[in-house]
C-alpha cells in the first residue's frame, strides 16, 4: 500500500515537473516571437555594417569594381597623414565640447525654470522647447542657412540695426564657421535634454526642498546639494548622447549648411570626409578606415566619459 502511494507521489511530481516544463518552454517561445524579430533586425541593419566597414578597410576598393585588393593597415597608414582628418576631428571635438556645455547650461536652465520657479504655462512651454526636435536635420538646415545669409538673413539685417553700414558677414564663409554650426544643432536638439532634466528634477521629493527653505538654505545651494546630484543620472545621460549624436550625426548639418565642409574644409567633420570619400572620390576603402576612426574615437570618448562622471548612486527612502 505504501509503495503505491509512493508510486502516485512521484508520479504526480512527475506530471508537475513536466507540466511546469512545458509552460516555461511556451513563456520563452513567446518572449522569443517578440525578441528575434527586433534582434534579427539589428544583426542585419547593425552589426553586419559594421563588422562589414571593418572588414572593406582593410582593402583597396573603389565600390564599383570587382576585385578586393588586401593591403593590411595601409588606409590607416595614410590616415596618419591625411591632414584634412586631423582638421575633421579637431572640427568633430568642437562640436562635441560646444555642443555639450550649451546643452547642459541652456537646458538646466530652462528646467528649473518649468519646475523649480514655478514658470506658468509650464507644460505649453515643454511643447514648444521640444518641437526643433521634430523637424527634419534637413529643415533645419536650410532654415539656418538663410538666418546666416550674407545679404538677406536675419542676423547681418538684426546686426545692422545697430551700425552705420550695412553688415554682410558671410557666416559660413570664414575659418571660424565651424563655430557659426553650433547655434542651429543646439536649438534643434535641446529640447529633448530639457525633457530628461525636467523628468529628473520632477522625480525629487518636494519634502527635500521644504527642508531646505526651513533650514535657510538659498536658491543656489539648494541647486549644488540637491538638484544637482539627485539629477545626476539625467545629465549622463544627455551628455553621453550628445556626444555621440554630434561624432556620429554631424555630417549631415554640416553637409546641408556648409556644402562640402566649408572654405578649406573649414566645417569638415569625420562623418562629412568618410561621404566625400565613398560617394564623390569612390575611395570607400578609405571611407570604411574613416568609418573605424569614428567608431573607435565614439568609445574612447564614451568609455572616458562614463568613468569621469561615474557616481554613487543616490537612494532615496
Amino acid at each position: 500500500m505504501k509503495e503505491r502511494q509512493t508510486d502516485t507521489a512521484t508520479m504526480n511530481e512527475r506530471n508537475k515537473s513536466v507540466r511546469t516544463g512545458t509552460a516555461k518552454m511556451k513563456r520563452n517561445l513567446f518572449i522569443l516571437s517578440f525578441i528575434l524579430p527586433t534582434l534579427l533586425l539589428y544583426l542585419v541593419f547593425t552589426v553586419y555594417p559594421l563588422f562589414k566597414g571593418i572588414y572593406l578597410s582593410l582593402f583597396d576598393w573603389s565600390g564599383g569594381s570587382e576585385t578586393y585588393n588586401f593591403i593590411g593597415l595601409g588606409n590607416f597608414k595614410d590616415l596618419l597623414h591625411d591632414d584634412i582628418i586631423l582638421k575633421t576631428i579637431r572640427n568633430d571635438y568642437i562640436l562635441v565640447i560646444g555642443k555639450v556645455i550649451g546643452f547642459m547650461l541652456l537646458s538646466m536652465f530652462l528646467a528649473l525654470a518649468l519646475t523649480r520657479f514655478n514658470m506658468k504655462g509650464s507644460s505649453f512651454y515643454r511643447i514648444i522647447f521640444f518641437l526643433p526636435n521634430v523637424l527634419s536635420v534637413v529643415v533645419v538646415g536650410v532654415l539656418w542657412r538663410y538666418v546666416y545669409n550674407p545679404n538677406l538673413g536675419f542676423l547681418n539685417s538684426f546686426i545692422s540695426l545697430f551700425t552705420e553700414k550695412k553688415f554682410d558677414f558671410a557666416w559660413l564663409g570664414d575659418k571660424w564657421s565651424i563655430f557659426a554650426l553650433l547655434p542651429p544643432a543646439i536649438w534643434a536638439g535641446v529640447g529633448f535634454t530639457i525633457i530628461l532634466l525636467v523628468a529628473g528634477i520632477l522625480s525629487i521629493p518636494s519634502s527635500l526642498y521644504e527642508s531646505a527653505d526651513i533650514d535657510g538654505a538659498s536658491q543656489w545651494h539648494q541647486f549644488w546639494q540637491i538638484t544637482l546630484p539627485l539629477s545626476w543620472e539625467q545629465i549622463q545621460t544627455s551628455v553621453l548622447w550628445i556626444v555621440m549624436t554630434t561624432l556620429n550625426g554631424s555630417f549631415v548639418i554640416v553637409t546641408i549648411m556648409t556644402f562640402e565642409g566649408g572654405v578649406d574644409n573649414a566645417t569638415q567633420v569625420m562623418g562629412s570626409y568618410l561621404y566625400l570619400n565613398a560617394f564623390k572620390f569612390g575611395q570607400f576603402s578609405y571611407a570604411s578606415a574613416i568609418g573605424v576612426l569614428i567608431l573607435v574615437l565614439s568609445l574612447i570618448t564614451t568609455a572616458t566619459l562614463q568613468r569621469l562622471m561615474k557616481k554613487e548612486t543616490i537612494e532615496l527612502t
